[in-house]
């Protein structure tokens, strides 16, 4: 019998601070795109971003939050942001043989013809696109239908997570309150290194 090809969700993105929204993402995606599990890249130094929390923070919030998940990991890349022509060679090597598939939210596939070698990207690998709550699926189709050429495959997977973002976990964290989406884990080692005052 032939060996089962493994499946690598490839979750890349700024993660300041992670939460619930970007853990139930991660694991509806290995529900759906039937993966072996879920990596974490957080960006060194993210596009478009000036004043981001530091690397090492970032990333050991994320330890903290999938140490529940046993399907959820953490890949620190040596690139200062993901690219298509450093990055995707690197993940291949150290996943020979394995299919790939990028984790991203609707917005960013959006904006991802724009991005370069992004004809070199998509034929190698498979797409997981959260859908936001604002959105309908026909909406998320129109913007894989406009990139200049189609992934290996394209699944569309509905939040069920409460709607949350980073930037209001950082305001909360600022403001000493709750926010639903906010991580115990993330809450407390954010507090014991005095981040988001």
């Amino acid at each position: 019998m032939a060996k089962r090809t493994q499946r690598i969700g490839i979750y890349s993105g700024t993660f300041d601070p992670v939460h619930s929204g970007h853990i139930s993402f991660a694991l509806q995606a290995i529900e759906k795109a039937q993966l072996d599990g879920v990596y974490f890249a957080p960006e060194r130094i993210p596009r478009g971003k000036r004043r981001v929390t530091h690397f090492a923070h970032r990333t050991t919030m994320i330890r903290r939050a999938v140490r529940p998940h046993a399907q959820l990991h953490v890949l620190e890349l040596e690139d200062k942001r993901f690219s298509v022509a450093h990055t995707l060679p690197r993940l291949m090597r150290q996943f020979p043989g394995a299919t790939l598939v990028f984790l991203c939210g609707s917005d960013v596939v959006a904006h991802m013809a724009q991005w370069a070698h992004v004809k070199t990207l998509l034929p190698k690998t498979e797409l997981c696109i959260a859908q936001r709550h604002n959105e309908t699926k026909e909406t998320v189709l129109r913007s894989v239908m406009g990139l200049p050429v189609a992934p290996r495959a394209a699944r569309i997977v509905q939040s069920y997570a409460p709607k949350v973002s980073s930037s209001q976990v950082r305001k909360a964290l600022r403001e000493k309150r709750t926010v639903r989406g906010l991580l115990a884990s993330v809450k407390a080692y954010a507090q014991q290194e005095w981040l988001y005052i």
